[in-house]
């Protein structure tokens, strides 16, 4: 019994000792190769879903960066070496969250909204398959919040088929939907 508790104690001691560790080399934003980070881009098995943003405007370096899914503005705006001296961003939401394949322009005049321009006919009601999160914000009584969720039910859905399915999006009631259906299509 005595054998088998010392060698029980000296298997404990001999796992338990320290052991050298190396650390991961650190990588700033933008800094990855494309090649890397392209199959990430879907969301691949290789790591966490990733999206694509294309940063333009007034930035230090504009281009397309590709950020973790659920990135905000403020982060692509650090990915792309900040905001130049002397922008205004007040018409900028920083922290609204990027959705993939959107384009981000810092001080630009600021879009026209999803209806058209203002004062002038709307080219149609709105497309819910492809309408981005800003184009949906932009309709009557849906905010960012909402505006994603839409976006998110499109995605786990694979798209809409007919305006009705709008109803089974959590957060829109029959009040919200009656004032969107003529608003927007499929």
């Amino acid at each position: 019994m005595l054998v088998v508790a010392v060698g029980f104690a000296g298997q404990q001691y001999w796992s338990a000792r320290p052991r050298a560790v190396s650390v991961p080399a650190v990588v700033a934003p933008g800094a990855v190769p494309a090649a890397a980070t392209a199959p990430a881009a879907g969301g691949g098995a290789g790591g966490a879903p990733r999206i694509v943003v294309d940063i333009g405007g007034k930035v230090r370096d504009p281009g397309v960066r590709r950020l973790p899914a659920g990135s905000r503005v403020e982060d692509a705006l650090a990915a792309a070496g900040g905001v130049r001296p002397g922008t205004d961003t007040s018409g900028l939401n920083r922290a609204r969250v990027l959705v993939d394949g959107e384009q981000v322009l810092v001080g630009a005049p600021a879009q026209p909204p999803p209806g058209g321009a203002a004062g002038g006919p709307s080219p149609g009601p709105l497309s819910l398959g492809s309408a981005t999160v800003a184009q949906l914000d932009g309709l009557p009584g849906v905010g960012p919040v909402l505006a994603q969720h839409i976006v998110d039910f499109r995605t786990a859905r694979g798209g809409f088929r007919s305006v009705e399915e709008l109803r089974q999006v959590n957060g829109i009631g029959e009040r919200r939907f009656a004032d969107l259906r003529t608003l927007v299509r499929p």
